[in-house]
């Protein structure tokens, strides 16, 4: 089986450092420190499928340098490299040509490391006679389209479903997010268009369901902060994760938020729209800090998609007993299985914060998730 692997080298940068994405302010995202996250994504997933010994079932056709080449050497992968020049600053059109490029090769899969823009970017390069499926290794900072696997272990096992024979073929939605007006707060979505790929239940994440704007869902989300607000201390650090549930918090406080950001309230004030670095600067007493977070709806993607500011560095710091889950009960409902995912980056927290959690769903009101 031939398959085509490919990296967006500078997806994913813009999530630590708080940009809520990388288009258009890659300069300013190095700026603030922000690393490469896509090759080291790549180099894991190539890895894992070399461990499950897939890696010999398969031809993979790739990119130069960052954009495929480097990773599945660095694997210790051999790989035919595809015919185009690749500059220091990959661009949409590099992209494009590299799809264009496995199509002609016919590879029977498309793998890309990245986030939403790099899937539409394979949309659009991909024709209306073209049905190669596609599926996303994800690397990008909010990634609200269904291609992409849950992280990279989940996507070899895709792919070794796909190579049996076992994987069904559906229409994924692909999001185009409006970046600029997410900087700003402002939520805009709409869907894009679909892309074929192989699904495999628990292992895709399935695209994001936005909050429904009813009266039920906006008091169960007020009697949820009002419940959390109730036991929080005075004296505590609580890092607010993005969200219209995590915003009623702020509400009921009497304070501002970023909807689309993270922020830390204290009894100082609120710092808002804070990065990972600006995280560490604000908190000062880690033994009483907390997080408040709610999962994505649908996706059930409670870290790793949207709130990359709180780390795994973050995370480790304020430990695992002092996180806040809050969903409301439709959002609990519109989630695969009822299950809660993490995507952190770091296996070793992955790890730590597998296991059963407590949810809160209303007024007084817990309930037990499995997060895997």
């Amino acid at each position: 089986m031939k398959i085509g692997f490919l990296v967006n080298p500078i997806a994913g940068m813009g999530g630590r450092v708080g940009l809520r994405g990388t288009d258009d302010v890659l300069e300013e995202a190095v700026k603030l420190g922000a690393t490469p996250v896509a090759p080291l994504r790549g180099v894991e997933f190539l890895k894992m499928l070399k461990e499950e010994g897939l890696a010999q079932k398969v031809q993979l056709v790739t990119c130069p340098a960052d954009m495929g080449e480097n990773e599945t050497k660095s694997a210790g992968l051999d790989a035919e490299i595809l015919s185009m020049n690749v500059d220091a600053g990959t661009t949409a059109q590099d992209t494009k040509k590299a799809v264009e490029l496995m199509v002609e090769r016919k590879v029977d899969l498309i793998l890309f490391v990245g986030g939403d823009g790099t899937a539409r970017d394979i949309l659009d390069a991909l024709t209306s006679s073209n049905v190669t499926p596609v599926l996303g290794i994800p690397s990008g900072v909010k990634m609200y389209s269904g291609i992409f696997a849950i992280n990279p272990s989940d996507a070899v096992m895709v792919v070794k479903a796909f190579i049996d024979g076992e994987a069904q073929l559906i229409d994924f939605e692909i999001i185009d997010a409006d970046e600029e007006a997410i900087r700003d707060d402002h939520f805009h979505i709409k869907l894009y268009g679909f892309l074929k790929g192989p699904f495999l239940s628990m292992r895709i994440q399935g695209s994001k369901q936005v909050s429904p704007e009813t009266l039920d869902e906006h008091e169960n989300q007020k009697a949820v902060a009002r419940f959390i607000v109730e036991d929080m201390s005075p004296e505590a650090f609580y890092i607010l994760g993005p969200g219209t549930t995590v915003k009623c918090v702020a509400d009921v406080l009497g304070v501002e938020k970023t909807l689309l950001g993270v922020d830390v309230y204290s009894k100082k004030g609120v710092t808002m729209n804070v990065n990972e670095e600006g995280i560490l600067r604000v908190i000062d007493d880690w033994r009483n800090a907390w997080i408040l977070v709610s999962p994505i709806g649908k996706q059930g993607i409670l870290f790793g998609r949207g709130n990359q500011q709180i780390s795994p560095k973050i995370i480790r710091l304020v430990g695992r007993e002092k996180i806040i889950v809050l969903a409301t009960k439709g959002k609990i409902q519109s989630i695969e299985e009822r299950v809660l995912r993490v995507d952190t980056g770091d296996e070793e927290v992955d790890e730590m914060l597998r296991g059963y959690m407590k949810v809160a769903t209303d007024y007084r009101e817990w309930r037990l998730l499995e997060i895997r």
